[in-house]
């Protein structure tokens, strides 16, 4: 499998303050993405991941490191050709509408007046944006911006997607309907680098993970790797019995309705708070194991120690 994106040693520094300081944003971080997969790219608020994303894109020069992409120097105009980008804050021109602004982008890239034709209505059925077509964008809320601007990173039918903090402004359902976007993309064969702080969507579609601590990569690999599938604990939600005598078993806490949400780390005593339920004639209402999460590992590794 061939790379789309590989960077080695990046490194960079932006004066800060009143009376200038110089403060090291990238440590010299590397990692490749290969074609065909999601990549997330994770971290916390001010650890680099915008500043990294706009090196790739030639947005910001580094101070070291090299960068290739689709094969080519990142500095290489030919390299953005088959490129797509969505921003964490994307600003339009608010004064065009869905369609203008799709065709507007589709000019950039030297589409033909037929191509455009034949592919905007396309990308606004994919993102959900056919009724609101032909209403100007400074009606739009964040979450439609969100979904038109996802579109035009695919106008130009790249190899290559970057997104940016995607799924942020969305409800629920439109968060999955943009998941599902992005593996559809894949199995189109395109690649995806996909940076957001929710985890649980970053869990459930990519294939591999790099974290980003401080300008530091601390963790990177396949879910599978990184991830334990080692039981921490089981909770088990139950009614019928008191806290007091949960608590030798166990760590009892309030649930609704008169239930409680007993966590079990020792798994030997399972079996006993079961046997205990059943002799005071209680209810077992849910029990499950409770293995390590993408959010537990990068919630350990971000953590002050």
């Amino acid at each position: 499998m061939s790379t789309i994106l590989s960077i080695d040693g990046l490194r960079k520094t932006f004066s800060q303050g009143f009376i200038p300081r110089r403060k090291e944003i990238l440590k010299g971080i590397s990692f490749a993405v290969s074609e065909g997969e999601i990549f997330g790219y994770l971290g916390p608020n001010g650890s680099g991941k915008t500043t990294t994303i706009k090196c790739v894109l030639g947005l910001i020069f580094p101070d070291a490191g090299r960068i290739e992409l689709c094969g080519r120097p990142h500095l290489d105009p030919r390299s953005k050709e088959k490129v797509g980008f969505l921003p964490e804050n994307p600003y339009f021109y608010d004064y065009l509408t869905a369609r203008e602004f799709l065709d507007f982008y589709g000019q950039l890239f030297r589409l033909a007046p037929d191509v455009r034709r034949e592919r905007i209505p396309a990308l606004l059925k994919l993102v959900d944006m056919e009724r609101a077509a032909d209403l100007s964008l400074r009606k739009f809320s964040r979450g439609m911006l969100q979904r038109i601007g996802l579109a035009q990173a695919l106008i130009n039918e790249p190899s290559l997607v970057v997104l940016d903090e995607p799924l942020g402004g969305l409800d629920p359902i439109g968060r999955k309907e943009i998941r599902d976007i992005i593996l559809r993309l894949r199995s189109e064969g395109k690649t995806v680098v996909l940076s957001s702080h929710i985890l649980q969507d970053i869990e459930m579609i990519c294939d591999r993970v790099a974290i980003l601590v401080d300008g530091r990569i601390l963790s990177q690999g396949r879910l599978t790797d990184l991830v334990s599938e080692k039981i921490l604990f089981t909770e088990i939600v139950l009614s019928g019995v008191g806290d007091r005598e949960l608590a030798a078993l166990g760590e009892p806490l309030s649930a609704q309705a008169g239930r409680t949400l007993l966590k079990v780390y020792d798994e030997a005593r399972i079996q006993a708070v079961l046997d205990l339920v059943r002799d005071r004639k209680g209810n077992v209402h849910s029990l499950l194991p409770r293995t390590q999460t993408l959010e537990d590992l990068f919630v350990g590794m971000v953590r002050p120690r």
